[in-house]
């Protein structure tokens, strides 16, 4: 199976956040995933909190990757970056079968620590969500830095798993 590979820089700034939403979303065309389905929009979201937190968390320039299924590296707006080169695609045999993955890697060594909110508490809840959300998560040390990454089976519906519970209150997908 053909697996496009995607990345974005970003810089540690909050309206990066949205810019990554709408590229991520712009990358599905050819993946075989609905732009407006249960899947992208669950993507959409694992995209806004993980790079919430690298520029939120961490202060520094953050890199997005994204590995779509079925997609080869001539899909429609698949490749279009800017002239600097922040944003670009290769295509790849590799990768497994009906996985979508998200990696946002960052320059901080500081590991991703999920956090105790109460109710009333605005943030917090970011990996909770990542948890309740994904098919699968972790994170790894690298250089200087880290990569976190996550993974929704696009065959497997992950996007209608159950419920996480964190910190007392429980998220879903509905």
């Amino acid at each position: 199976m053909q697996v496009l590979q995607v990345q974005l820089e970003i810089r540690p700034d909050p309206a990066e956040v949205g810019r990554a939403r709408r590229w991520a979303r712009s990358r599905l065309a050819g993946s075989g995933i609905e732009a407006d389905g249960p899947l992208a929009e669950t993507l959409i979201l694992l995209v806004s909190e993980l790079v919430t937190n690298a520029v939120v968390h961490t202060g520094c320039a953050a890199v997005v990757r994204l590995s779509l299924p079925g997609a080869g590296p001539d899909a429609e707006g698949a490749g279009s970056g800017s002239a600097s080169g922040a944003d670009s695609a290769s295509g790849s045999g590799s990768g497994e079968e009906g996985v979508v993955r998200l990696e946002v890697a960052d320059r901080s060594g500081r590991a991703p620590v999920p956090r105790c909110v109460d109710g009333e508490a605005t943030g917090g809840r970011g990996l909770a969500l990542v948890d309740g959300l994904a098919d699968r998560w972790g994170w790894s040390a690298e250089g200087g830095g880290k990569r976190i990454w996550c993974e929704l089976d696009h065959l497997g519906g992950g996007c209608e798993r159950g419920t996480a519970v964190y910190g007392g209150v429980a998220y879903q997908v509905v």
